[in-house]
């Protein structure tokens, strides 16, 4: 954890502001809960919480399914300034900072989407914020990408899993190529139109996808993880205007889905 932010008097106790940021008010806590969404903080405690259950062996590395849910975002998550943030003593991160602020229109009003990564122990390993509208197949990639858990021993992060599952919104050449070339296996149930298109070509339109039904049914594992953090309700309904406030409401939330016990 940071040791101060800057000019100014010492921080206080950061177990008591934490305990503010999850259970109290906002109002006395979203200072700091905004810097440390900007500079990193939240990232860097999840890695190293990740890198403990990693190194404990309770990270199940077997199974890593893609999904993606809707936020409905509240009214006043609307409004943000066209600005970019000015965070006093700490630089800002820009892979956070969106100018569509993750929001996007729909029948139903604003919503964000959370694209996630989760492993067999219903927990996040990595996810991204677009706007609500936003696609998920062109998203896949940028998740997996977010999967980095530092290794206690040394060496490389870990980034890949064994196998890797998604429905049939993530069926598409692109995606299945970069699996193969990253060699991970993948279980993604080919849609009916792709198949009759694939057929059509004959030899050219390439080999019939595998496909293992009992596999699949352990995709349920992702929906579940995204059923856990859209338990908090900061999370299941956007209060944040800014993108990289809210990355960094649901990195708080996935920390404590990490430090529940099994």
């Amino acid at each position: 954890m940071p040791t101060n932010h800057g000019r100014g008097g010492r921080w206080q106790s950061h177990r008591r502001v934490i305990n503010g940021i999850l259970f109290g008010s906002w109002k006395t806590v979203h200072d700091r809960h905004r810097r440390w969404s900007a500079d990193g903080t939240w990232e860097r405690i999840l890695r190293a919480v990740q890198a403990d259950a990693d190194a404990e062996g309770r990270i199940d590395w077997s199974m890593v399914s893609v999904d993606s849910t809707t936020c409905r975002a509240h009214q006043h998550a609307a409004g943000a300034s066209t600005r970019a943030p000015k965070i006093p003593g700490r630089r800002r991160s820009p892979a956070r900072h969106r100018p569509d602020e993750a929001l996007g229109r729909s029948r139903g009003g604003l919503t964000s989407k959370i694209h996630l990564a989760g492993e067999g122990g219903f927990r996040p390993l990595g996810f991204v914020i677009t706007p609500g509208q936003w696609g998920d197949a062109p998203q896949m990639i940028p998740v997996l990408e977010e999967i980095c858990v530092p290794r206690q021993a040394g060496g490389r992060p870990r980034t890949r899993p064994d196998h890797v599952g998604g429905d049939k919104a993530y069926s598409s050449r692109p995606i299945r190529r970069h699996l193969r070339r990253r060699q991970i296996k993948h279980t993604i149930p080919e849609p009916r139109d792709q198949r009759a298109n694939r057929r059509r070509r004959g030899s050219q339109g390439g080999r019939p996808t595998g496909f293992d039904k009992t596999i699949y049914h352990r995709r349920n594992e992702v929906e579940r993880t995204i059923n856990r953090l859209k338990n908090f309700r900061a999370v299941a309904t956007r209060f944040d205007k800014r993108a990289y406030v809210f990355h960094g409401t649901v990195t708080v939330a996935a920390i404590r889905l990490w430090l529940r016990p099994q």
